[in-house]
């Protein structure tokens, strides 16, 4: 009998798992069969580090490098020098998705010292490498980046508003009037996205919150000194959701949550 429930039980997942395939769902459930595999388990096994590796360096085909790049970017691992060199040397790919999943990679596992590439990588032409790098410098302090971080927050000077969304964030680790001054023109904004991140960055220099009002925000900081007696800790946004349905069945990943923190190369509580 208890053979027979083992038998049922791994039945049951395949068909599980055949089900979601036969639906089309593999790809919705972040599942892909791997090529050459002889059972259900090795079907659906994400692809091995190694594997990861060589398709991040594939010469022939940027859809390879792309995927390879983006799961090493995702990976906790990935912090080693001979990784981080990767997401350096595909952050200036001519492809840009890999450039993408590079500059990813770098807020992920990078530090100040990657804080000129991510600045370069602001202002590259595509739009998702510029919302990854405002993403990146969410997570890494690197000061001489505000000046650039400010422009990507302006209506007039950066068209996506995803990016601006991201840079409006990202402004809320620097603590110096010139921040407070354009977070506070980000509340006019046609783009409420924009708004609201201004505004949390906003709180989370000033211990104040005033909304998206744009005009008590003005009143407040002309009429007080020390702008920053009350602020509190940057914390940098993450990934987080719960379980879907699929992530359930025994052995499929769940979703790839992260976990909170402050940006690498900032001191906690100082103002610079």
């Amino acid at each position: 009998m208890a053979t027979t429930r083992r038998v049922f039980g791994v039945l049951s997942l395949g068909g599980s798992l055949a089900a979601i395939a036969a639906l089309g769902g593999c790809e919705a459930a972040g599942l892909e069969m791997k090529p050459g595999a002889t059972s259900v388990l090795q079907a659906f096994a994400p692809p091995s580090p190694a594997d990861a590796a060589k398709w991040a360096v594939d010469p022939f085909d940027a859809d390879k490098r792309y995927r390879g790049t983006l799961l090493l970017a995702n990976a906790p691992f990935a912090g080693e020098p001979v990784y981080v060199q990767l997401f350096v040397d595909n952050s200036k790919d001519t492809d840009p998705g890999v450039r993408s999943a590079a500059t990813r990679g770098l807020g992920s596992h990078g530090g100040p010292e990657h804080g000129p590439l991510l600045v370069d990588r602001l202002n590259d032409e595509d739009p998702s490498v510029r919302t990854e790098a405002a993403r990146a410098l969410q997570r890494v302090h690197y000061k001489p980046a505000i000046p650039a971080i400010m422009a990507k927050a302006e209506m007039e000077k950066e068209l996506e508003p995803q990016v601006r969304m991201e840079a409006a964030s990202a402004l809320g680790q620097y603590p110096e009037n010139r921040v407070v001054e354009q977070l506070i023109r980000c509340l006019a904004d046609e783009n409420l996205g924009v708004n609201r991140n201004a505004q949390s960055s906003l709180r989370t220099l000033t211990g104040q919150d005033f909304g998206i009002d744009r005009s008590m925000w003005l009143s407040w900081y002309s009429s007080n000194q020390n702008l920053f007696a009350a602020r509190s800790v940057y914390i940098y946004p993450v990934f987080n959701r719960g379980k879907t349905w699929w992530e359930h069945i025994p052995f499929v990943p769940g979703p790839p949550n992260e976990a909170a923190g402050t940006p690498v190369g900032m001191m906690p509580g100082t103002v610079e």
